[in-house]
């Protein structure tokens, strides 16, 4: 097995194609050709994980965090971050990082953490916009089931709980080629009346190299004509955050007791409680202050997440509880998630769960 395999197995979990713009996903040091000899799975990559990878034997490390986020414009060890990089490099470990692009996963990060707190009816807080795309292209009428089923194959034409959606139209097509086309229908010189039928096909964004090369490869037109356009539609699987409801209401104080259990932290900061019992939770690992208007227009009864600013806790306005329970205690259980993924998908091989705890912040 070689480092571009497993590549492959986390980024069919989590497509890059969702990484939010600003961050630095993928694979950040290292050669994807090399066999991989181990695996370490961590929330972030320092040189004390660097050193767990060469004890274990691990040459590659899958950090949820990026080590690398902004640019390196030099390699000297003047901090933390170049000295990590220069040991990984030093001892052939890759990095690869996959942070936003599973925090925006249905079954990622925020899922994680709904399952710490067993809530239930679990959906998307924020949809991220423009990852739905439409092909429409025209094929000969005889060919059109045949092309379908082939852009299907990869993918496309999944809404919701629904597959193999597509819209057909029929109509008739011309052309005429020049001295150098070579038709597959008619003859270079003429106009050709073709009956076509034109098919649209919705897909995600991810999916996009591959719908464009099922067409190519199942359509019979020297030249194919087709258009992808990007929709507004939202795509309710694909976002960052995630809102759901407890089995049974809980009053406030006995609801922090149980957020503090369940997701193993000694302390949480809060807005002011409003005497109200807690049904619907949103939750949102990381930084999370600009998604406490859509836990309110959600109708959360509070507002799970971290790095909660002084003002932030204003725009509570005793609509809902906002509880910072910080950065690592919020993504802690991420590196499990990802290890049970890989397990599933290279069970031969040993996946193997960082034993650093990686947290900056201390609590005296």
């Amino acid at each position: 097995m070689i480092i571009q395999d497993v590549i492959n197995h986390l980024e069919d979990y989590a497509p890059l194609a969702y990484a939010e713009a600003f961050d630095n996903v993928g694979l950040l040091v290292g050669d994807k050709q090399n066999e991989v000899t181990g695996i370490l799975v961590t929330l972030d990559t320092l040189e004390a994980v660097v050193d767990e990878a060469i004890e274990k034997n691990c040459n590659l490390i899958v950090s949820f965090h990026p080590i690398i986020f902004k640019g390196l414009k030099k390699l000297t060890g003047k901090n933390y971050v170049e000295r990590t990089v220069l040991k990984a490099i030093k001892n052939d470990i890759a990095i690869y990082a996959i942070h936003t692009a599973l925090d925006n996963h249905i079954n990622g990060v925020n899922d994680i953490i709904c399952a710490q707190l067993k809530l239930n009816n679990r959906k998307i807080l924020i949809p991220q916009a423009q990852t739905i795309k439409k092909l429409t292209t025209y094929v000969p009428k005889n060919e059109a089931e045949n092309l379908r089923n082939a852009i299907f194959k990869v993918g496309a034409g999944a809404i919701g709980n629904y597959n193999h959606c597509s819209f057909n139209v029929e109509g008739v097509g011309t052309f005429n080629g020049n001295e150098n086309s070579n038709p597959t229908i008619g003859e270079k010189g003429n106009t050709h009346f073709e009956n076509e039928t034109q098919v649209s096909i919705t897909f995600s964004k991810h999916l996009e190299s591959k719908v464009i090369k099922a067409l190519h490869k199942n359509h019979t037109y020297e030249e194919v004509a087709y258009e992808i356009t990007t929709l507004e539609n939202k795509n309710q699987n694909i976002g960052i955050g995630k809102i759901g409801e407890l089995q049974t209401a809980m009053e406030e104080t006995e609801f922090f007791t149980y957020l503090k259990q369940n997701m193993n932290v000694n302390v949480v900061r809060h807005s002011n409680l409003l005497n109200k019992s807690i049904k619907k939770v949103a939750v949102l690992g990381g930084s999370g202050s600009f998604a406490i208007s859509a836990a309110k227009a959600m109708g959360a009864d509070v507002f799970i997440t971290a790095d909660l600013k002084y003002h932030d806790f204003f725009q509570a306005e005793n609509n809902i509880i906002l509880a910072d329970i910080g950065h690592y205690e919020s993504e802690q259980y991420t590196k499990n998630g990802i290890v049970a993924h890989l397990t599933k998908k290279i069970s031969n091989f040993a996946i193997i769960l960082s034993n650093i705890n990686t947290n900056p912040v201390q609590y005296f």
